[in-house]
């Protein structure tokens, strides 16, 4: 049997489509690209703005499309918020949330044994307890994510995150330290440490996010570790001072700001003021060496004036970010912001997310061009093209060079010698 799955969203729905595939592959299914013929589509849904749930729905339809006699299985966030809308795409055969993912072989045997479609949604409820769950490999990668922590309990005003994740809940380091010494058995040499509230990993518990990076650091074969997405408000000066004693640690840093105007920052009931946001850069970058500082932007807010959005420009323009994801405000229905309506104008949203790429990408080019003629240390991942490697330095820029030899796996220190767009090309 032939399993393929198709993932949207975040690092940590990468995760959890590798440990569904690991199921999968321990049973015996060979896991294929969905561009291939295959007996199940798996379709692992965000639902972060409506968009993710539009494309949900067309690669569900798509795949039942495409290959009528085979299986459609949608799960993740989508069936998790909004269960009775997953339910009614007719073209799932099988439509289960993620809270039950671990499910997925049992349901699929479900299936062919009824001949007829399977709806498994459990909502979360407080006191959940963290879902056993751990990968051994990240699909013959060099760099895995993996998962500790799941859940929210900030309840930002735009987010439907706590309701498609619950509260947040954490990986025992025991659990941890077990996964980490299997993954770099099998050759993994980065770890990215990946939540959906990370900064809140050990919350209730007696360990916290420095636990489980010190648990990295001391294990044999992994030479690198991450941190994904972090809450600012989250990171003190204890944490950053024993992030910085780890060896192993990379110094890159995305930090979500949303918005650099105080006012939406409020309405938004996010946790900081700007110059909350500023002081953390500050000190990062004070603390750590060539340290990288990337975040998310949103943009058209619910009553975000124009004077407001060009209060978070210059902010954002300010902190200098080596990236800057930037995204229109999508009303989600189920948030507080959503009882308010939805009040600026999609042409406003676009116009001004236009606006914000362009001048944070000029800073980009800027930070890029400023690189051209250092050493900076890569660690290579893989070959893009005969005799071409790319991997990332300890900021996480991506980097390409050409070489006679193969250099996956190896960590080198190589001069940048220019620049696109997506990477440094470096000898």
């Amino acid at each position: 049997m032939k399993a393929a799955f198709y993932t949207l969203g975040c690092k940590v729905n990468q995760y959890e489509t590798e440990y569904m595939s690991e199921l999968l592959k321990n049973a015996g299914f060979e896991i294929v690209s969905p561009n291939e013929d295959a007996d199940y589509y798996i379709v692992n849904s965000c639902t972060v703005t409506a968009t993710a749930d539009q494309k949900t729905r067309q690669n569900i339809r798509k795949f039942k499309r495409k290959h009528p006699d085979s299986a459609v299985i949608l799960t993740g966030c989508m069936p998790q918020a909004f269960p009775a809308e997953a339910s009614a795409l007719t073209e799932a055969d099988i439509v289960l949330s993620n809270k039950n993912d671990n499910d997925i072989l049992k349901l699929i045997n479900e299936y062919n044994q009824s001949k007829s479609r399977v709806i498994n949604i459990d909502a979360h409820k407080t006191g959940d307890e963290f879902k056993k769950c751990s990968i051994s490999d990240f699909n013959d990668r060099i760099r895995a994510f993996v998962k500790i922590e799941d859940g929210c309990d900030r309840f930002c005003s735009y987010c439907i995150i706590p309701k498609s994740r619950g509260r947040v809940r954490s990986k025992k380091p025991d659990d941890l330290k077990t996964e980490i010494g299997a993954l770099a058995a099998h050759g993994i040499k980065e770890i990215v440490l990946v939540g959906i509230n990370l900064s809140a990993y050990g919350k209730g518990e007696s360990f916290n996010i420095i636990d489980a990076v010190k648990i990295c650091n001391d294990t044999e074969g992994i030479e690198r570790i991450r941190l994904g997405s972090l809450e600012p408000d989250h990171i003190t000066d204890e944490i950053i001072e024993k992030l910085a004693a780890f060896e192993k640690f990379c110094p890159q840093f995305h930090l979500s700001l949303q918005s650099g105007c105080d006012k939406t920052l409020k309405s938004m009931n996010r946790h900081y003021t700007a110059n909350e946001y500023k002081q953390l850069c500050d000190k990062l970058r004070s603390t750590f060496q060539d340290t990288s500082i990337t975040t998310d932007v949103m943009v058209g807010f619910h009553e975000e004036s124009e004077d407001d959005f060009y209060s978070s420009l210059e902010f954002v323009k300010s902190i200098k970010f080596e990236k800057v994801h930037v995204f229109p405000y999508s009303e989600r229905e189920g948030t507080a912001a959503s009882k308010r309506g939805d009040s600026v104008p999609k042409q406003d949203k676009e116009k001004r997310a236009a606006i914000m790429i362009d001048k944070t990408e000029k800073i980009r080019k800027e930070y890029l061009k400023e690189l051209i003629g250092k050493n900076v240390e890569v660690l290579f991942e893989n070959e893009i093209e005969n005799g071409t490697y790319q991997g990332y330095t300890k900021s996480y820029l991506p980097v390409r060079i050409k070489s006679d030899e193969t250099l996956i796996g190896k960590i080198l220190t190589v001069k940048i010698k220019s620049y696109c767009d997506e990477f440094c090309i470096a000898e």
